[in-house]
């Protein structure tokens, strides 16, 4: 079940305002997370934890509480429009300004002012409000709010030369900073509504200026304190119906790019570069993927994350459509052409949800006679040279990982025909700080073994020489090197015939990088677990008795 996550970032000491955003949200349902900086934090320290909870998809709201002059345009701006519940980045405001009013947060503060000066006036419509000292957030929400109300509302500073006549007018006053002392009382109307909404009010400190000056009672105060918050939970409330929205079924608000045919038609890759492809992160926002899903390579690649499969578990499942087996035509078009040509025309004509799933082109193909694997014509993937070579680098990972392995199996062999059983164990379990000490994959090979010992120092002779020695037959070795390129000089090769591997001399070969076993792991695996698993488990050879040697044996 959700819990909606609120998270507080506050930079300075106790005050009773968070108390009570936390005690208020706790009655609600929601879960909170509060991150405490110092008050001396620097901007750019606010900054890099508000970039941190933007990214948290369990986060669904967040709130800023810091010192006074912390708020900078840098620091709201930093907020992500869809999590600010205090309704203060440009976003939200620019929304609230342009009379998006249903689709925009508001600023708890100047809601919770509209409601307590309609409690205690009835009616705003007609008054003239006047703004003291309020700072940008505050002034620009009371403005839009108050004149949808029907007020004339007027600004200025405790300094502004006009201040005098301005009170003189002023029905209704809405101080956001304390009133220094040289400003005397006589200068306001007799009868004006006065709310305080400073920064120590607001932080619960509830310290109300020169004491000749009435600004409501200490109930009225607290009341608005206690509607700021309760406005900031409706805001929370109102991020999470929004999130939980999102995650439904829905249209993708993919803007697909315009084709622009030739004719006659240029070559493929001549139409791959006159296309300009779209960033990949702004694709993965208009397909409904979060920040944190995808992991970027450059400006037209990344890779989705499993954890979009754990968010959307319960999303009902799409069709599976498959592309068989088909003999291309003379034109070239084969399974990738159709592929795309299919997703172009459900996403881009009829408006479905479609993606397509390819797989990455080998470089031996590419560079012979069949050409790349990236479709063609006006149906193809661009920039088809990325796709088509190396993409994320996944073949290149896969080439080097296989080659170690072989070369793992070729050293073994060698180590155990002129090494003793003491001289290998010393090897495979070396003492580390005084401490000899087997690894997770060595004690799973001696319960494979029958040896239930887990002690490295108990061992008898003959445990240790069952441990360290895997007695391979070097005909029966089955895994091979891998090279992603064609070269037919090297599909039987002899390894060994340098001095230092002292007359180890045996026929190997190469084989395309695709036909690794670990490039079938790597499309099958659920998880980094199971890969792990799988990969162990993978057999390499057998041993001179005929059992199967893995990859954790070695």
């Amino acid at each position: 079940m959700l819990k909606p996550t609120l998270a507080i970032l506050q930079a300075g000491s106790y005050d009773l305002v968070q108390e009570m955003n936390k005690k208020l949200a706790e009655e609600i349902g929601l879960h909170i997370i509060h991150i405490w900086l110092p008050e001396d934090s620097s901007e750019d320290e606010i900054v890099g934890e508000i970039l941190k909870l933007n990214d948290d998809p369990t986060v669904h709201g967040l709130a800023l509480h810091l010192p006074e002059n912390a708020y900078s345009s840098k620091i709201l701006n930093a907020l992500k429009p869809e999590k600010d519940v205090d309704g203060v980045s440009a976003v939200n405001l620019g929304q609230l300004v342009y009379g998006d009013v249903y689709d925009c947060l508001p600023y708890p503060t100047a809601s919770a002012v509209i409601e307590l000066l309609e409690n205690i006036d009835r009616t705003i419509d007609g008054k003239k409000v006047l703004l003291v000292g309020t700072a940008a957030p505050l002034a620009a929400s009371l403005q839009c709010l108050l004149q949808r109300k029907g007020a004339m509302v007027m600004s200025c500073q405790w300094k502004t030369q006009q201040l005098q006549s301005k009170l003189h007018q002023a029905d209704v006053m809405v101080i956001g900073s304390i009133k220094p002392e040289e400003i005397p009382v006589s200068w306001i109307k007799p009868g004006t509504t006065i709310v305080n909404c400073s920064h120590d009010v607001l932080s619960g400190k509830l310290c109300y200026g020169h004491q000749d000056v009435k600004y409501g009672d200490l109930a009225a105060e607290e009341a608005l304190v206690s509607l700021a918050v309760a406005i900031r939970m409706q805001n929370m409330i109102k991020t999470t119906e929004r999130w939980i929205r999102s995650q439904q079924y829905r249209k993708w608000n993919l803007h697909c790019l315009k084709l622009h045919p030739l004719s006659p038609v240029p070559s493929d890759i001549e139409i791959s570069r006159a296309q300009s492809p779209k960033a990949v992160d702004v694709l993965a926002k208009e397909i409904g993927l979060l920040a944190d899903e995808i992991e970027i390579y450059g400006q037209t690649k990344a890779k989705v994350r499993l954890s979009l499969l754990e968010r959307l578990k319960d999303q009902p499942d799409g069709k599976y459509i498959l592309v068989a087996g088909i003999t291309p035509t003379p034109l070239g078009e084969g399974k990738s052409t159709v592929t795309i040509g299919l997703v172009q025309a459900l996403t881009a004509h009829l408006d479905i949800n479609s993606f397509a799933c390819l797989r990455q082109p080998s470089q031996g193909p590419t560079f012979g006679v069949k050409g790349g694997a990236a479709g063609g014509g006006y149906a193809q993937v661009i920039p088809m040279e990325e796709f088509n070579l190396h993409l994320t680098g996944d073949i290149h990972a896969i080439t080097a990982a296989n080659n170690l392995l072989a070369a793992a199996i070729d050293a073994r062999i060698l180590h155990e025909s002129t090494q003793s059983d003491k001289a290998l164990y010393s090897r495979l379990v070396p003492v580390v700080d005084g401490v000899r000490k087997f690894s997770t994959i060595q004690l799973a090979r001696l319960k494979r073994l029958g040896i239930s010992k887990t002690d490295p120092g108990t061992l008898t002779e003959e445990e240790i020489s069952k441990f360290v020695r895997l007695d391979i037959d070097p005909s029966t070795i089955t895994w091979q090197r891998v090279l992603d390129t064609n070269d037919r000089f090297l599909r039987k090769i002899t390894v060994g015939q340098a001095n230092t591997e002292k007359g180890f001399i045996r026929q190997a070969q190469f084989d395309i990088a695709v036909a690794s076993e670990i490039m079938a792991i790597l499309a099958l695996t659920t998880s980094l677990a199971d890969m792990k698993d799988r990969l162990g488990k993978m057999v390499v050879a057998n041993d001179k008795n005929g059992q199967p040697v893995t990859a954790e044996d070695l």
